[in-house]
């Protein structure tokens, strides 16, 4: 895995600002697929997500002057999708401040912080289909934010310092995101008969 925080190669970031057709077709052909991925991930449908893509190359076009290429262009396609699946649900979802996860969350631990049974990971389970169709239904079951932080971190393998300069989230309650959402999935899928070994 490529870091997101490593700088652009300056020949390919002055293509990229002359906009030269092969260069841009290389940006959409080596980002367009995992975009769509984990717009469908960040709970989009297919259709939506589709349209999100486009929308994520129009902002990287009409806002390419501005990237300084500090970051990988994966990285900020990313902060730019992120800020659209988030624009897509703004009207309909209220984040909330106290999840009822929290006590599950924290059930799992002893006194010492230490896990009490070490949690089976949810990437085992994705080899069967059954398992993919319950795993989709407890993602539904997420906040958005949690789910955008389980798809960043968990399936797009981006570090926690990258999910942070996305989501605009400090890297600590990047930490708790992520927990809390593997927990929620932990629980789901342990109610749909996926129990840890």
């Amino acid at each position: 895995m490529m870091s997101g925080l490593t700088p652009v190669d300056p020949d390919f970031m002055a293509r990229l600002r002359r906009r030269e057709p092969d260069t841009l077709k290389t940006v959409v052909e080596l980002h367009s697929r995992r975009l769509y991925r984990s717009a469908r991930g960040m709970g989009c449908s297919a259709d939506s997500a589709a349209d999100v893509v486009q929308e994520v190359f129009v902002v990287f076009l009409n806002s390419l002057d501005r990237f300084e290429g500090r970051s990988q262009v994966g990285t900020w396609l990313f902060g730019i999708l992120s800020h659209k699946v988030r624009e897509k649900r703004r009207s309909s979802v209220v984040e909330k401040t106290q999840d009822p996860i929290d006590d599950v969350f924290e059930a799992q631990f002893n006194e010492s912080q230490a896990w009490i049974q070490r949690p089976v990971e949810p990437d085992r389970w994705m080899r069967s289909s059954e398992a993919r169709v319950a795993i989709q239904a407890c993602l539904e079951g997420l906040t958005p934010l949690q789910r955008e932080v389980f798809q960043l971190r968990q399936v797009e393998e981006l570090s926690g310092n990258e999910v942070s300069n996305i989501l605009g989230q400090s890297v600590t309650h990047v930490g708790v995101l992520f927990h809390r959402a593997r927990a929620r999935l932990r629980e789901c899928l342990g109610k749909k008969g996926w129990k840890s070994a």
